[in-house]
C-alpha cells in the first residue's frame, strides 16, 4: 500500500492586495446597512415607546413641538450607535481576518519602548588645546 504525504497547509501572507480598496467597500457597505437598520430600529423603539407611528412629516406644524424634538432626538441617538456597532464590528472582523487594523486607523494603544535599549555609544570630543 502507497501511503501519500499530506501536504502542507498553504500559509496565506497577513494583509490584503488593495487592502485600502477593500476597506473602503466594507466601510460603505456598513455605513449603508447601519443606516437602514437604524431607521428601522428607531421607528421601533418609538412605536414601542408611544404605541404611535413615528412622526413621518417632522415638518408639518400640526405636530407637537415636543414629539418631534424627542423623535429627534431618540432617532439620532439610535443612528449614530447603531453606526457605531456595526463599523466597530466591520474592524473587528478585519482585524481577525488580516491581523492589522483597517487602513488609515491607528492604534491607541502606546507602543511599548524596548525593555533593553542598545546603549548609544557617543564619541567624546577632547578639549581644544589652549583652553
Amino acid at each position: 500500500m502507497v501511503r501519500k504525504k499530506k501536504s502542507e497547509p498553504v500559509k496565506t501572507p497577513k494583509g490584503v492586495p488593495g487592502g485600502k480598496r477593500v476597506w473602503k467597500l466594507m466601510d460603505r457597505g456598513a455605513t449603508i446597512g447601519a443606516g437602514i437598520a437604524a431607521r428601522q430600529a428607531s421607528a421601533l423603539t418609538w412605536q414601542a415607546a408611544t404605541r404611535r407611528k413615528p412622526p413621518a412629516d417632522t415638518n408639518n406644524p400640526d405636530h407637537d413641538v415636543r414629539e418631534v424634538i424627542a423623535w429627534a432626538v431618540l432617532g439620532g441617538a439610535i443612528v449614530e450607535l447603531t453606526k457605531v456597532m456595526i463599523h466597530r464590528g466591520a474592524a473587528t472582523y478585519w482585524l481577525k481576518s488580516t491581523g492589522q487594523l483597517p487602513p488609515g486607523m491607528t492604534s491607541l494603544k502606546p507602543v511599548e519602548a524596548d525593555p533593553d535599549p542598545e546603549p548609544v555609544q557617543t564619541k567624546r570630543r577632547r578639549g581644544r588645546k589652549g583652553r
